[in-house]
């Protein structure tokens, strides 16, 4: 993603029109992922922590919310500022700017609470309430900011646009729309959640075998992926920010309006691949077809395309969905053999499928893209397996490791804590009973109205019907006990 000003034409700055920018709508697409998050959460766990789930996800908008416009904005973008953390704009302050403007804080806020409603799927059924708030918070406000000022902001030290031209291994990291800043940042904050709480109650049995606590509705997790689908279109089109800018002498017929299509459709063959590779790998591991798997292996394809969406042909796109979901099956037995619990498979979807996205990225990043995307510099490297040497590869590599350092030195610490706190798992008493009856006043779905006495008249009463036949008793005697 780059900052607004890499995409502004000067002559056009004092008179920009709502066609040029892509950042209100695509912030409204990206929000609208909130909801593929709590629906896809909420089919995924067990019906008795429904409301719990679908509440966490309504707090990491309303908590990211507040700490993005006091904190998280100006560690990412607050220009002028170092290479590792913005010093201005906090609460908006001095804002608009020649920058950035509101829809732009908007944007990001977006993709912020994204980080946060990933890792709330890997920490699941366990989690007291009140770590929710303290952790997204953190999150939000400080820990995701921070990378995303690395990776994005004009003054980040591994930035793709860094202003001084003074470029990591002469071209920065790139990550488009957050392969690496957003999904593995929530994936391995995940991780180190689940890490320390440790795996749900019976999840694995006596003997260490695996035991599937199965989510309790298929059809809502259906409906999350093609909301989250649907969201995606914003998530990597819209990082392009504008889209009226001609590329070259093509006489009008191609400029970034093209580059923003082709986002789409790389974005989306992943996906397919990804999805239609697990449905039939699935099938030979286990024998038969699982549509939840499918799901997954459909997301974890976006999450590897993310960051190289824009830099790559749509061939290659293939590739990346091909390999996301071997990825997700292998970091799933992985994960089942450490007897790792994370009941939306988030850390193995997010942060193992995200990093081989950045790695992806640094292979068949296209030398012609690149130099569209990111201009101004001349040599750009490109992808090892284009001709473009290693460096860019290299750069990819910086990415992984100073993202998984950062979030394990950050989040691991605050998990820790709040468990050494006993703030972070519930009771075992109310793990078993759920956490909607014990913890929220009921559960989510009311399956009895026994408390609505409107429409049952006080002298109606429901008799049984018994069979006619000899042995049955007269209509006024009392019913036989079963």
């Amino acid at each position: 993603m780059l900052p607004v000003q890499q995409h502004s034409q000067p002559a056009l700055r004092h008179n920009l029109c709502s066609q040029q920018h892509l950042s209100p709508f695509s912030a409204y697409l990206v929000f609208a992922m909130q909801l593929g998050f709590a629906m896809l959460c909420a089919g995924s766990v067990r019906a008795k922590n429904t409301m719990n789930i679908m509440l966490t996800n309504v707090l990491d908008a309303a908590a990211g919310g507040l700490s993005y416009y006091l904190f998280g904005y100006a560690f990412s973008f607050g220009s002028l500022s170092n290479g590792f953390i913005g010093r201005h704009f906090f609460g908006l302050r001095e804002f608009p700017s020649s920058q950035a403007d509101y829809s732009f804080f908007l944007y990001q806020w977006a993709f912020a609470i994204a980080a946060a409603g990933i890792t709330s799927g890997s920490i699941a059924e366990r989690t007291q309430f009140v770590a929710y708030l303290i952790y997204s918070s953190f999150l939000t406000g400080f820990v995701y900011p921070v990378v995303s000022h690395w990776f994005w902001s004009g003054d980040g030290w591994a930035s793709p646009v860094k202003s001084d031209n003074n470029l990591l291994f002469g071209s920065g990291a790139i990550d488009f729309s957050g392969s690496g800043v957003v999904h593995m940042v929530g994936g391995i904050a995940g991780l180190w959640g689940a890490l320390i709480e440790g795996p749900r109650i019976g999840r694995f049995d006596r003997s260490g075998r695996s035991v599937v606590l199965r989510g309790h509705s298929a059809s809502l997790v259906v409906l999350g992926s093609f909301l989250l689908w649907f969201g995606w279109y914003g998530f990597n089109p819209g990082s392009f920010l504008t889209i009226l800018k001609s590329y070259g002498d093509s006489g009008g017929y191609y400029g970034q309006w093209s580059a923003v299509g082709r986002t789409a459709v790389t974005t989306t063959l992943a996906g397919c691949t990804a999805a239609l590779t697990t449905l039939f790998g699935k099938r030979l591991l286990v024998g038969h077809w699982n549509v939840l798997d499918v799901c997954n292996g459909l997301l974890g394809g976006f999450a590897a395309i993310t960051a190289g969406c824009s830099v790559v042909e749509p061939r290659a796109a293939i590739i990346c969905g091909f390999v996301a979901s071997w990825v997700l099956i292998g970091c799933n037995k992985l994960a089942e053999k450490l007897k790792y619990d994370d009941p939306l498979e988030a850390d193995q979807l997010h942060g193992g499928c995200g990093t081989w996205g950045l790695l992806f990225t640094g292979l068949f990043a296209k030398e012609a893209f690149v130099n569209e995307v990111y201009p101004n510099r001349a040599g750009r490297p490109y992808g090892l397996f284009m001709g473009g040497g290693g460096k860019l590869l290299a750069a990819q590599i910086i990415q992984i490791l100073v993202i998984s350092g950062w979030v394990t030195m950050t989040m691991g610490p605050l998990f820790y804590g709040l468990k050494k706190l006993n703030l972070l798992r519930i009771s075992s008493e109310d793990e078993m009973a759920g956490m909607d009856l014990t913890r929220h006043g009921g559960f989510a779905y009311a399956y009895h109205d026994d408390d609505d006495q409107s429409g049952k008249p006080s002298s109606f009463i429901m008799r049984r019907v018994e069979p006619t036949g000899e042995n049955t008793p007269h209509r006024n005697s009392p019913p036989i006990s079963a």
